[in-house]
């Protein structure tokens, strides 16, 4: 790919831009693109789950579509939950996940006879965050954030943590238990999913944290990180000490994993039963090649790639709409687990041939 066909300027969007841009949830990408060119291949592949990774993978489809606008590509943001539902029966062809699956969804999965490869698409970090007007609190250890969040909570005042700081009560933000955020922030932090004062205020929407703890001096919140950088003049960003000193979530601490414990993976399952189709083949490799000239010239004058830097559409996706890009080493193990499971399904369409007398479906 020398270029990207009749496709304007690349500049970095924000998550909620990009899906607003996109129709909100990628409604645009339902049906084959009018522009673009035609690479021969014909067919459907269905996508849904997380409406957290949807920004990513609508991305990913956009520009898969430039180069295939035969193919008929439906993304939708169903939720992770939502979408295995389906995903396990068979329903869909790929599942966005801000989760790995669950033991339970294995098991539906198993007796359905849906066979899946596993990905890790990307990463995020959760961040916690502070009114601008407090000048105490920079850093917390993992035990304090503990001490604050955990279920039967003690920590009432600021004083209560640090006998330094305000004498001041503390108004607690975050999000509510039907979030995949929450799960991961109960579970690294108080060592149990689900675990949690009673008393903090939880919501579904991001954005009502962010102007929960930036009207009160005395509040904390968590969430996603990407929300903290959206209003960096609103929160200020608090750095965790999780035993190798204080360290404020980024893109160069998420992506080495040194952002620890809040750094997160979030993932796109496949349907390996599906592989055996041309057009699952080559949308599912797309995600692992690297990117063309153009988009990376665009990359680098945005601010999100570096000249020496060659991504693939996975790691610029991900960058792109504000999330943060699995290692080079972490796709190329992602790619090799794609290419056995192509390999395999493959295998099985051509035992299935020989098996029938050599003739095909």
């Amino acid at each position: 790919m020398e270029g990207t066909p009749t496709e304007s300027a690349d500049t970095r969007v924000t998550r909620r831009g990009f899906l607003a841009a996109s129709g909100a949830a990628a409604v645009g990408l339902a049906g084959c693109v009018v522009h673009g060119e035609d690479s021969g291949l014909r067919g459907t592949i269905l996508i849904d789950g997380s409406d957290t990774v949807l920004p990513q993978s609508a991305a990913i489809v956009e520009k898969f579509l430039l180069w295939n606008n035969r193919v008929n590509i439906p993304v939708s943001g169903s939720g992770t939950g939502a979408g295995f539902r389906r995903f396990t029966q068979g329903l869909t062809d790929v599942q966005n996940a801000s989760r790995p699956i669950t033991p339970e969804e294995h098991e539906q999965c198993v007796a359905n006879g849906v066979e899946y490869v596993e990905l890790k698409a990307l990463r995020d970090g959760i961040a916690v965050f502070t009114n601008p007007d407090n000048d105490w609190c920079e850093c917390l250890t993992v035990d304090q954030l503990s001490a604050m969040w955990e279920q039967g909570s003690e920590v009432e005042r600021w004083s209560d943590l640090d006998p330094e700081w305000p004498d001041e009560e503390i108004e607690f933000f975050g999000r509510g238990p039907a979030s995949g955020t929450f799960d991961t922030f109960t579970e690294r932090i108080n060592g149990e999913r689900g675990d949690i004062r009673d008393d903090y205020s939880g919501t579904s929407d991001t954005n009502v944290i962010v102007r929960g703890v930036s009207g009160d001096q005395h509040a904390i919140g968590w969430g996603g990180a990407g929300y903290y950088f959206e209003n960096e003049d609103d929160l200020n960003l608090v750095g965790i000490d999780d035993g190798n000193g204080c360290v404020e979530p980024n893109r160069e601490t998420i992506e080495q994993e040194t952002y620890t414990p809040l750094t997160r993976w979030m993932y796109v399952y496949l349907n390996a039963n599906e592989l055996d189709r041309e057009v699952m083949q080559a949308f599912a490799r797309f995600y692992f090649q690297e990117v063309d000239d153009e988009t990376h010239a665009q990359a680098v004058e945005n601010g999100f790639g570096a000249p020496d830097e060659r991504l693939t559409w996975t790691q610029w996706a991900a960058r792109k709409v504000g999330y943060y890009a699995a290692s080079d080493a972490v796709v190329a193990e992602s790619e090799q687990a794609l290419e056995a499971a192509i390999q395999q399904a493959t295998g099985r369409q051509a035992n299935a041939i020989e098996q029938s007398g050599g003739m095909g479906s």
